[in-house]
């Protein structure tokens, strides 16, 4: 499909020269992992070439805004999305689905379609997985870092209210992840 190499080297490469370092959490190993996530349903659900592309370049550029700063990035990352991929002769109805799939990520998560369903639950596969505490402590120091919190009280809290309101959208993450969640969740309201 049209330009996706292209469009992930600059991109990645975007992301590894430009993305401020006190973004520990929404650094370029957040976007490689929403991508391996997304591949990893590609296979999965054996999605149709098309919605491969799609879904692939929506995980490359989810959080492309960061790079203008933290306000409304999915907003802003949409924006710099279309420009990109103008340039690289993607149609505009292609162009709207890839915007969609980066506006869905938005906190909190209202998936209208199944990719966006998947990349919503791809943004927060870790959340149910073993690695969550180690990811979940890159989040807190970005945080701190933003001066958006301060103390480990404040983190926890923050928490338990995000992982009590957080739905995954998937079978599969339903199935695979809620369960692993609820095990965090469990720890971090009997700490």
């Amino acid at each position: 499909m049209k330009g996706y190499r292209t469009l992930r080297n600059q991109v990645l490469s975007n992301l590894e020269a430009n993305l401020p370092k006190e973004l520990t959490y929404h650094a370029l190993d957040h976007t490689l992992d929403v991508l391996n996530v997304c591949n990893q349903y590609i296979r999965r659900e054996k999605l149709p070439e098309k919605e491969r592309y799609l879904l692939r370049v929506g995980a490359i550029v989810h959080d492309m805004g960061f790079l203008k700063g933290s306000e409304n990035h999915e907003e802003v990352g949409a924006g710099m999305a279309e420009t990109i991929l103008k340039d690289l002769g993607v149609n505009q109805k292609d162009i709207e689905i890839v915007k969609g799939l980066v506006m869905a990520t938005r906190i909190p998560q209202k998936p209208q379609t199944h990719l966006q369903r998947i990349i919503c639950d791809a943004d927060l596969d870790y959340l149910g997985r073993d690695d969550y505490p180690q990811t979940s402590r890159k989040l807190f120091e970005e945080l701190k870092n933003m001066n958006a919190i301060s103390t480990d009280l404040e983190w926890r809290d923050l928490q338990i209210n995000f992982l009590k309101t957080h739905h995954f959208h998937t079978p599969f993450a339903i199935r695979y992840r809620e369960p692993q969640k609820q095990i965090w969740l469990n720890k971090l309201l009997d700490s």
